[in-house]
């Protein structure tokens, strides 16, 4: 008797251990399929924050909302962020709430350190892009050129459901950044060669 209560209790736990990644892989993957794009406009980084990894350090131009509602003043914890987009088509900040409002705007969860004088700041939770290694250094390079260059859009396409949020791509003027990074290696290559 209990050698069969332990195998069912060895069962329900390695079923539970699966059950919420596998939950969380779903959640992701049902925002990416049915979820609502957004564009949200980035913005150079500190020069100082170095590549880390095989990833892109992204800033966000969206990354606070003003209010007159003083109960904000230096609240530091989660935040619901509700978006629209603006005249652009770029995503922009409809509200900010402490708890989840009744609405069917599509939102997201950020984290709220600082906040005064009526602007609520917060850190948006997808600002790392994942690359392929050898493409990572290069694709820092052309995000910073970009992104100082007026000439240039540089944004990351986020799709957005049920409070998921999955950062998808990076974009530099429409093009997928590891195509620009590509064009910018090869680039690279040829005045190489040349001298």
């Amino acid at each position: 008797m209990n050698k069969s209560i332990y195998i069912i209790s060895l069962f329900l736990l390695f079923s539970v251990q699966l059950f919420v990644p596998a939950q969380m892989v779903y959640q992701q993957e049902d925002a990416l399929d049915t979820g609502t794009a957004y564009k949200f406009k980035t913005q150079p980084i500190d020069p100082n924050d170095p590549f880390r990894g095989k990833f892109i350090v992204l800033n966000y131009e969206m990354n606070s909302f003003e209010t007159n509602d003083q109960s904000w003043n230096n609240y530091k914890g989660n935040v619901f962020v509700y978006l629209k987009k603006d005249a652009e088509g770029f995503a922009a900040v409809k509200t900010v709430s402490k708890t989840q409002l009744p609405t069917p705007d599509d939102y997201f969860m950020a984290e709220s350190n600082y906040n005064f004088n009526g602007k609520v700041n917060f850190d948006l939770p997808f600002n790392r892009f994942y690359m392929n290694e050898n493409k990572a250094y290069d694709a820092e390079v052309s995000v910073q050129e970009a992104q100082v260059d007026t000439t240039k859009t540089c944004y990351a396409l986020v799709y957005v459901k049920d409070g998921t949020a999955v950062l998808d791509n990076v974009f530099i003027d429409d093009k997928p950044i590891q195509e620009f990074v590509e064009a910018y290696q090869d680039k690279r290559e040829t005045i190489e060669q040349g001298n």
